[in-house]
C-alpha cells in the first residue's frame, strides 16, 4: 500500500528528503519516474499505461506535498517503517488504501525503480 499525504499537511518538506525513491514532491511541481530512479525508456505504470520514463506529469496537489504512488515504496527494502511517516510532525503521512499492494510487490516495485 502506498503512503499518502493528507491535507493536514503543514508543508514544512521534512519528508521530501527522507523518500529513498524521490516519489515525494512539492505542492505544484511536476514529476517524472525518472527523477530519483535508474529508470530509462519506458516504464509501465500500477494503471498499466506504459510512459516514458522521462515524461513529465503534472502535480498531484498543487497545495500541499505529494506522494507518487507508482513510486512509493513503503521504503520497504530500505527502511524499516516508511522515512516519510517517522519524520513528518504532523502525522499526515498515511497508509492509502487506494493501493493496496504485499511486502513482496513493493519490494518488486523496489527493483524495478533502482535497477
Amino acid at each position: 500500500m502506498a503512503i499518502k499525504i493528507t491535507d493536514e499537511c503543514i508543508n514544512c518538506g521534512a519528508c521530501e528528503p527522507e523518500c529513498p525513491n524521490n516519489a515525494i514532491y512539492e505542492g505544484g511541481v511536476d514529476w517524472a519516474m525518472k527523477d530519483g530512479t535508474s529508470l530509462s525508456g519506458d516504464y509501465t505504470m500500477m494503471n498499466g499505461d506504459v510512459v516514458d520514463a522521462d515524461k513529465r506529469f503534472e502535480p498531484i496537489s498543487n497545495d500541499v506535498y505529494y506522494i507518487v504512488p507508482d513510486k512509493c515504496t513503503e521504503c520497504q527494502g530500505f527502511h524499516e517503517e516508511p522515512q516519510c511517516a517517522a519524520v513528518c510532525p504532523v502525522d499526515c503521512c498515511v497508509p492509502d488504501e487506494m493501493y493496496q499492494e504485499t511486502v513482496e510487490e513493493l519490494l518488486q516495485k523496489k527493483e524495478k525503480l533502482h535497477l
